[in-house]
């Protein structure tokens, strides 16, 4: 949260160390380069997404997996019309629909964004996200139901895809700046 002067207007964000941001605004060079941050990250995580996807599928779909560690990592493409471990097969469109929320929260919160690490940690999600929502949109059999493609398989474990990577990466960064109090203007609270 920001902090209020003494007539209780609101003053610009600080970064970490109390130095106050007096540029503000959309024109903030700061707050440019961390969406630029935001923006770049996603688009990297969605095409290596995208490219790892496509060369699965040319290459491996219908075929045996492939061993990269013995049993411990594989190559194995499957479709996946529902959630983390084909949770929820039935319910394709809730989940595009709440990748798309996602989208419009993260567009949301990037219009305060100041940190760089909610930057990075946003950008994951965002590129994962939509990396996901691809597959949901124009693989078979489309139109908001289609299987997502996975192929990271470990044992005991659910196979994903290096959208789910991000997209836990990102979460697993943001719980962390969340508990270590640094909020995505760059305040940082202690609750």
């Amino acid at each position: 949260m920001t902090e209020a002067d003494q007539a209780g207007r609101p003053t610009e964000p600080t970064e970490p160390g109390g130095v106050t941001d007096t540029a503000g605004g959309k024109g903030d060079p700061r707050r440019r380069r961390r969406i630029a941050v935001l923006l770049a990250v996603a688009a990297f995580a969605y095409l290596l997404d995208l490219g790892s996807k496509l060369l699965v599928v040319a290459h491996l779909e219908h075929h045996d997996p492939v061993e990269v560690f013995g049993t411990w990592l594989q190559l194995d493409v499957i479709r996946n019309r529902g959630a983390a471990f084909g949770i929820g097969e039935a319910m394709t469109i809730v989940f595009t629909v709440i990748a798309a929320a996602v989208i419009v929260a993260i567009a949301r919160i990037a219009r305060k964004l100041y940190s760089l690490p909610w930057a990075i940690a946003l950008g994951l999600l965002l590129g994962g996200a939509f990396g996901n929502l691809t597959d949901r949109l124009f693989r078979s059999p489309g139109g908001f139901e289609g299987g997502v493609v996975d192929f990271i398989a470990t044992p005991h474990f659910a196979v994903f895809n290096l959208a789910d990577s991000a997209i836990v990466c990102g979460g697993f960064l943001i719980v962390v700046l969340s508990f270590r109090g640094l909020d995505p203007d760059g305040t940082i609270h202690k609750d």
